[in-house]
């Protein structure tokens, strides 16, 4: 993380010295008033705390305080915008024992960097006030951050939080092997997307409602004939996106089978999008139990398909949702979670 550290005074900025070393990790900056002493490579002058705030708002991934903690609400509190883009703001007292989360707990990382650090210090002890970290709750924004989904509806997130908190049940509107691999499953049901309400959480690339919905990656499964240029595969690709809601940056990676490792038009469209490509063997294809659509490469390499089953082997949660489409008689793609 990129890490801004204000101090006020001389004895915060001794502190500030002292917690340096045990932000090894991050990339540091150190704010603090002129004429005063320290043993820092390079320190930031400031005047007044807003000359600093207002830009390092923007600048930083997090803002460490080493001062009182009403002064640091009231200078915060004009800068506030939203829980998913507010930085993360930690307070920490002069003794360097006592941590506060202030802001930004869970999207921000304000409450992991604050345990990290409180590990890291001697007998410093971390206040967290979430209380989903407090009774171990899950927190499904800490879900979809650690999973890489995208969080849609963030303003839906209290009320299935006080839920789960409360002991009352929340629905889940996904799939059962996305279901499965969630940590704990205390109070949630899964159920099928008729069902939503605002009790629900919808885990799921595309379907759309006001719940609070996280998107998970799409993987997508690629077949061509041979020498398909690679303004053909990016055009039947593009059609396949439009024709099933999603875009360009849902996708994770791709994948095909491995006779098309030396395919140059899938290659370069691999890397012209900063795609992974993985090929898979005839066994690993042939292996899987789905029903896959008819397939020419049933004839041609005895295959039960390319586009459909690569992308299942590569996805995540070896679920298919967007069955294989033909475009221009020489490229087929599917999609998966």
């Amino acid at each position: 993380m990129k890490i801004a550290v204000v101090t006020i005074n001389q004895p915060s900025l001794n502190s500030a010295c002292s917690l340096v070393p045990y932000l090894s990790g991050h990339e540091v900056d150190v704010y603090g008033k002129k004429d005063l002493t320290h043993n820092l490579e390079n320190l930031h002058l400031y005047k007044k705390l807003d000359d600093i705030l207002v830009p390092a708002w923007k600048a930083y991934d997090a803002i460490i305080c080493i001062l009182a903690m009403g002064a640091v609400v009231r200078k915060i509190a004009p800068l506030l915008e939203d829980k998913s883009t507010d930085p993360a703001v930690i307070v920490i007292n002069l003794a360097l024992d006592k941590i506060v989360p202030l802001l930004s707990g869970h999207l921000g990382g304000a409450n992991k960097l604050a345990d990290d650090i409180a590990a890291a210090l001697p007998n410093c002890i971390n206040f967290i006030s979430t209380a989903t970290d407090q009774t171990k709750t899950l927190a499904f924004e800490m879900l979809a951050q650690k999973n890489g989904w995208k969080i849609e509806n963030l303003k839906a997130l209290a009320r299935v939080s006080n839920r789960l908190l409360n002991k009352q049940k929340v629905k889940v509107a996904t799939y059962e092997n996305v279901f499965e691999t969630i940590p704990s499953k205390d109070n949630l049901e899964l159920v099928g997307f008729e069902s939503i309400d605002l009790d629900t959480v919808v885990i799921d690339p595309v379907v759309r409602s006001e719940a609070l919905t996280l998107r998970p990656k799409v993987y997508l499964g690629i077949g061509c004939n041979r020498n398909t240029p690679l303004s053909e595969i990016e055009e039947a690709v593009e059609h396949f996106l439009e024709n099933n809601g999603l875009e360009m940056s849902d996708i994770k990676n791709i994948a095909s089978f491995d006779a098309k490792a030396d395919e140059e038009g899938l290659l370069a469209f691999a890397k012209k999008y900063n795609f992974e490509i993985k090929f898979y063997e005839k066994d690993a294809i042939n292996a899987l139990e789905n029903s896959f659509s008819k397939s020419a490469s049933t004839k041609f390499f005895g295959l039960k398909g390319v586009a459909e089953p690569s992308a299942i082997l590569a996805s995540t949660y070896h679920t298919l949702l967007f069955p294989k489409e033909v475009y221009f008689k020489s490229v087929t793609v599917a999609g998966a979670i």
